[in-house]
């Protein structure tokens, strides 16, 4: 689950990891009172920055400087309420409905990169750190690879002083920068294991004329499987960066991600889903959505899957891939056939039913009436519903 950067930093100051003040505002009004409040407390200079799940803000509009109550009152009339569009939040961008007040008076010398992990390879946390902070770490990682440090951390041990210390000096600090340097990537870690995060990112992790270190921006995604160890952090979930889509899946216990293709899937389990979505872009389609009914799903599991996948506007053909293990084929059928009765189906339909009942579930749909067609093989019916969804565009 990922979390706002005002959420993150508030974590972050309970392992020791220095941050700017902040505080946050949903209304005009709120955030004008707040700006006066710092100004009149001393605060010359600050950021107003929209708090949404994407990265990218500044280029996309949604960070400004403030330096006078007018600079506030012009940036908050244009962040609040905006929809900001970037590579990371897709197209359709994302409604900023806060955003966070940070001072900014202190001047930047130098600004690195800090990030925990899991290498999945190796099956340990990963600190990641780099002199080049401030930039896009993945476009950094794939054009200057040696640019990246990197140090795998036993969880017997933990980090080790001399571990971070070594990181520090490799990052050309010196003197109190260094024992700043140690106290932050250990504070990471032990927020990375004490709160099940699957991601910590600091980027830039910055430093000021003094040599004191502060996170800059802040990124966190916690480990939703964990949440029964730490109820407190399932408090930190906002629904408004959600699809309304992703919210009706998650309350049927469906799991559904929204992506930015034409043909809607619907699989049971997750591979099956990824092998689905993989031969789809390779007969050249783009899938509208991850969506695995699971392996116990029942008929109106069923339902709700593909009435979710009709609501969507965006697909223009439906591949339902299902191999019945413990989920039956003749109850993905009746499931079809159901929500077909409930809302009419508008858009081509392909589906590939095998393993448990499936002759019984093919023998359901045909009898059905509905308009549907059918494949024995995934290959055959990837090919065929990018085929109908190209000939709906140019109808």
């Amino acid at each position: 689950m990922k979390i706002h950067e005002y959420q993150a930093k508030n974590l972050m100051k309970q392992f020791g990891i220095p941050v700017m003040d902040s505080r946050v505002a949903e209304s005009m009004d709120d955030g004008i009172a707040i700006v006066q409040d710092m100004f009149d407390s001393g605060i010359k200079r600050m950021f107003i920055k929209a708090q949404i799940h994407a990265g990218g803000r500044g280029k996309a509009g949604g960070i400004a400087e403030i330096r006078s109550m007018d600079d506030a009152v012009k940036a908050l009339n244009r962040i609040l309420g905006m929809r900001l569009v970037n590579n990371q939040t897709g197209p359709e961008g994302k409604i900023v409905h806060k955003v966070m007040i940070v001072e900014a008076d202190r001047a930047i010398v130098q600004e690195l990169y800090a990030g925990i992990i899991l290498d999945r390879e190796h099956e340990l946390p990963l600190l990641l750190v780099s002199a080049k902070g401030g930039v896009d770490i993945e476009e950094l990682a794939v054009k200057h690879p040696e640019a990246i440090l990197r140090q795998s951390i036993d969880p017997w041990l933990g980090l080790m002083d001399f571990q971070a210390r070594n990181l520090a000096v490799d990052l050309g600090l010196t003197g109190k920068t260094v024992d700043f340097a140690i106290r932050t990537f250990t504070g990471m870690y032990h927020m990375f294991m004490n709160l099940d995060c699957s991601q910590i990112e600091i980027n830039p992790l910055a430093i000021d004329p003094d040599s004191n270190m502060f996170a800059l921006d802040a990124k966190v995604a916690l480990d939703e499987s964990a949440f029964f160890k730490h109820p407190e952090l399932k408090l930190l979930h906002d629904p408004l960066e959600e699809s309304p889509l992703e919210i009706w899946a998650a309350k049927n216990k469906l799991n559904y991600v929204k992506l930015d293709g034409e043909i809607g899937c619907m699989v049971n389990g997750a591979g099956l889903a990824m092998a689905t979505m993989d031969t789809i872009n390779h007969f050249r389609g783009k899938p509208a959505n991850f969506l695995d009914v699971g392996g116990g799903a029942n008929t109106e599991t069923i339902t709700e899957a593909f009435k979710i996948l009709l609501s969507d506007n965006s697909v223009r053909a439906v591949l339902i891939n299902i191999f019945g293990g413990i989920v039956r084929c003749d109850r993905v059928a009746e499931g079809i056939i159901r929500a077909a009765q409930d809302s009419a189906i508008d858009r081509p339909l392909v589906i590939r039913l095998a393993g448990t009942n499936a002759a019984q579930g093919m023998d359901l749909l045909r009898r059905s009436g509905l308009s549907l067609e059918t494949a024995c093989c995934l290959d055959e019916a990837a090919e065929r519903v990018v085929a109908l969804a190209n000939e709906g565009v140019n109808r």
